[in-house]
Parts: structure tokens; C-alpha cells; sequence
């Protein structure tokens, strides 16, 4: 069975909202999702990014600004003091809101979303300005800071909110780790390809530390032979366009119990009008498909967009979320009839 902390049967973002104001973007979050989520605004700049944001996650890993992104840095930087000061701004902004609407100390889920260890590896640079991935050693000390600064992460929501805390793991470039196909600082100097086993071994000593659900996020291709080797999770991909092998991987991943987190609602406007009857129906389709009683779209699912809503405008960005809330209503009350 799904692990019961995960709620199911219902819809949450992605993570990622247009704009730069975080008070808007949170209202229309908290106010269209039952699972809610700390947003994330990239449209502020440097810091509040996907990778910039770990500057203010990493414990005992300094980052700074690089000609071509971020680099690991001896001490603490102006991106560190910057990425900290962002999150913590969105951190009152959700405080406030939670207290307003009586949520706070309900235990009421929650969800926040933090660069996996091996996306962060493949995109910040060592001094050098070979990637952090190039070094075995730096990448074993990534998984660690990551790991810890998830715990004070969820510590410190849960203080703020009082929310059973959810953590979404986003490696959009696990693929390319373990194919070996990020890109190196020289072609003369490849970056070795990372076995899959290794990629499971670190994520699962990861996902064992943080002692909260874990849904791991992956916006490209899914990964189903990394799925294979690690423990019961959810997994968050884009089902739109399912393969037979996207299939089977669905099917693997529902009957051991595991919960599909099912990007299902465009990121952003599609050319005709989308209704939440549609986007339950695809997804009843896809149990059909497979051979699955439609009984596990209440137990084994959560709707989401197919990504983030950053390059959404602002008035896609609440339809979408409106959507994908109707859609897990619709799942979670009575699939059998869709």
C-alpha cells in the first residue's frame, strides 16, 4: 500500500510559479491545492533558481556566482546571504498565510521541492571549473550536505508550519549522470557516466536520512531502471505521451505500492480549452492500458503539471493548479466512474 504519510486521490504542483511576487504566487497556491508547496520564483534572478536555491541548502558547501552559473565556494557569498534571504522571505510569506487560514500545528501536508544531489553535481562547478560531478570525493561530500540541509530544511518548516512535511526531489539531469552525457569543460576531459547502482545507493542513504515522504521529480525521460534499484518512493514524470516502456514502468512502480506522482496537465496554455474531466479521464485511460483496477488512481496517484509553471503566464499558472486540484478530486472520490 501507499505510504499513508503521502496523501493520494489529489493534486499539487510542480514547484516553479511565474513572477517575482512570492505573495501572490503562494496565495494562488494555497488557495487552489489541498497539497500545497513552497514556490519557487526563478523569474528573481540569481538564487532563486533550482541550483541557485541550494546555496541556501548545502550545509558546509559554500557556492558563489560563476561566469557560467554557480561554483562551490571556500566561504560564505553574496549568493548565499542572497539565496537565504529569498527562502526565508517565502518562508513568511506561507507562515503568515498558513495562520491566517487556522493551518498552522494541523498537520496539514505540505510539500517543498530541493535539487537532488546529482542535478546539483552536474551543474555547479568545482574551483577549477570542472563540474562537481568530474570528482568522485566532491560528489559523495554533495550527497551529504544535501542530505543535511534537507533535515534543517524540514526542521524549520515544521517549526514555521507544524505541517507533515513532504520533500520532492528534483534530478531532471539523472539521465545524463547516468548515461555520462553532461557535458565536460573540455571534450578532451569526459565526465565519467555514473552506474545506476551507485545513483540508487546515494539517493536511497539519502532518502533514509531525511525521515519524511520523498517523491522524486524528473521532467525528462523517465528512469525506470533506476526505479528498479531503490527503495518503495514516488516518482513524479510526465505521462502525456506514455511509451509501452513508460507503461511497464507504471505498472512496476503501482504494484509494489509505490505512488505515481502523474504530470498530466500542460505547463503551460495548451491551444484549446483543457477541463479537469479530461485530464481524470487520461489517466483512467492509462490504469485501462495497463491492466490496473481504477481503484489505484485513489490509492497510487497525485495529479500534477507536466512541469514547473515558470514560462506560464500568471493566468495559466492558477488554471493549471485549478485543474490539477479538480482532476485529483476526481480520481480520489470515484475513478471507477470516469
Amino acid at each position: 500500500m501507499t505510504d499513508p504519510v503521502l496523501p493520494t486521490g489529489l493534486g499539487t504542483g510542480v514547484g516553479s510559479m511565474p513572477g517575482t511576487d512570492p505573495r501572490s504566487a503562494a496565495e494562488i497556491v494555497n488557495g487552489e491545492l489541498d497539497l500545497a508547496h513552497l514556490v519557487e520564483l526563478p523569474g528573481r534572478g540569481i538564487g532563486s533558481d533550482l541550483i541557485g536555491r541550494m546555496a541556501a541548502i548545502l550545509v558546509d558547501l559554500p557556492m558563489d556566482t560563476a561566469t557560467w552559473g554557480y561554483r562551490l565556494a571556500q566561504r560564505s557569498s553574496l549568493l548565499t546571504r542572497r539565496a537565504t534571504d529569498l527562502l526565508n522571505e517565502d518562508l513568511d510569506v506561507i507562515e503568515e498565510l498558513w495562520e491566517t487560514a487556522g493551518f498552522v500545528s494541523t498537520d496539514r501536508p505540505f510539500k517543498i521541492q530541493v535539487a537532488g544531489p546529482f542535478t546539483t553535481a552536474a551543474s555547479v562547478e568545482l574551483a577549477n571549473g570542472q563540474r562537481v560531478l568530474k570528482d568522485p570525493g566532491a560528489v559523495r561530500d554533495i550527497v551529504a550536505s544535501t542530505a543535511e540541509g534537507i533535515r534543517e530544511h524540514v526542521r524549520e518548516v515544521r517549526r514555521r508550519l507544524g505541517a507533515r512535511v513532504v520533500l520532492q526531489l528534483d534530478e531532471p539531469m539523472v539521465g545524463q549522470v547516468i548515461d555520462g552525457t553532461v557535458k565536460p569543460l573540455t571534450r578532451f576531459d569526459p565526465i565519467r557516466a555514473v552506474p545506476v547502482i551507485e545513483v540508487a545507493r546515494a539517493l536511497t542513504e539519502l532518502f533514509d536520512h531525511v525521515e519524511v515522504p520523498v517523491i522524486l521529480h524528473n521532467c525528462g525521460r523517465p528512469r525506470w531502471d533506476l526505479l528498479e534499484h531503490l527503495r518503495p518512493t514516488a516518482y513524479s514524470v510526465d505521462v502525456t505521451r506514455p511509451r509501452d516502456a513508460d507503461l511497464d514502468g507504471i505498472g512496476m512502480l503501482v504494484d509494489r505500492g509505490d505512488t505515481l506522482v502523474a504530470g498530466v496537465v500542460p505547463s503551460t496554455a495548451p491551444d484549446r480549452r483543457l477541463e479537469a474531466e479530461t485530464v481524470a479521464t487520461d489517466l483512467a485511460a492509462i490504469t485501462d492500458r495497463i491492466g490496473l483496477n481504477r481503484k489505484v488512481l485513489a490509492e497510487n496517484v497525485i495529479v500534477t503539471p507536466t512541469c514547473g509553471l515558470a514560462e506560464a503566464s500568471s493566468g495559466w499558472a492558477k488554471r493549471a493548479l485549478s485543474i490539477t486540484a479538480e482532476a485529483g478530486q476526481l480520481i480520489g472520490t470515484d475513478p471507477a466512474a470516469l
